[in-house]
């Protein structure tokens, strides 16, 4: 196939072009730098020059291409209804990417959330990335488009692709650098599930290959509280496995909304339907020894 790929020069969006390219696909991949070329090429994949906004770009790509699988912005609707105009009639697969976090809660590190999600969990939340979601999922029954919708939940290990980094355990590992200790906030009750980048890059090939229009797949193969990955750190970097809290206030000041909603929150997912429809079996190392090894004293 050829494949129009948004973000393919983020952590997420290259490692998954490395396993569509494995899998001897073509990729077309949008990048507004015109210095990050080499590097795709280098990859397997021929640069686009443009952005989001560039709707008759994105238009003119999704219909030169089988499939469109973005995984750029997930609150970018016009980008979104660029790529359903294009694809209108064709059955061809739309593969948006999501997060978990639009299950996430306020905890502020303070609690354990009871409620694990589920992908048939109804969401009863107005929020922006949700509306974007259900209109992909839509458009198989009403635009004749593949629309498939991938929920990543934390995403760890190295990159497959280019160099780049996930968004959560990174900030963590930072902040306890420089503090000589791991650090969480609040209590570090707070729990996220998390899914190796390997396992979620494998899952989008499955879901172009194999999910029917409207699919919708959560990410994930275990889970940690935050003040576990805080002593994994800790462990790792040669602290003993000495912790400490971080206020919040300090770290929405230092890194602003991603301290409160991403590392100070719940988010508890299952992925039943990538399992049971798919047949996905992730196999990755676990978030532990991937920490463990990694940041070995680095």
């Amino acid at each position: 196939m050829h494949i129009f790929m948004t973000g393919v020069t983020g952590y997420i969006g290259s490692s998954v072009a490395k396993v569509l390219l494995e899998a001897g696909h073509s990729i077309y991949g949008l990048t507004r730098k015109e210095e990050s070329f080499n590097a795709l090429k280098q990859l397997g994949v021929e640069p686009v020059l443009g952005s989001l906004e560039d709707e008759s770009l994105l238009i003119k790509y999704a219909r030169m291409s089988d499939a469109v699988v973005h995984t750029a912005d997930a609150g970018h609707r016009s980008s979104v209804e660029a790529f359903l105009r294009a694809l209108r009639g064709t059955d061809k697969a739309l593969i948006h990417t999501s997060g978990s976090g639009i299950v996430g809660d306020d905890a502020r590190g303070e609690y354990e959330a009871e409620h694990i999600y589920q992908e048939t969990t109804p969401l009863n939340r107005d929020l922006e990335h949700i509306r974007i979601n259900e209109q992909v999922r839509k458009a198989g029954e009403e635009e004749g488009v593949r629309g498939i919708v991938i929920v990543p939940s934390m995403v760890y290990g190295t990159s497959l692709g280019l160099p780049a980094e996930s968004v959560q355990l990174p900030v963590i590992v930072r902040k306890s650098k420089e503090n000589s200790t791991g650090v969480y906030i609040g209590q570090g009750l707070n729990r996220w599930s998390n899914v190796h980048i390997d396992d979620l890059a494998r899952l989008y090939l499955l879901a172009l290959e194999k999910a029917p229009a409207g699919s919708y797949l959560f990410a994930e193969n275990g889970e940690e509280s935050f003040k576990d990955l805080a002593r994994y750190v800790s462990e790792a970097l040669g602290y003993e496995g000495r912790t400490a809290s971080w206020p919040l206030d300090e770290a929405v000041a230092e890194f602003g909304p991603i301290a409160q909603y991403t590392l100070a929150s719940n988010s508890r997912v299952r992925s039943v339907v990538a399992r049971e429809t798919l047949g996905w079996r992730p196999a990755g190392e676990s978030i532990q020894s991937w920490i463990s090894h990694i940041y070995r004293r680095s």
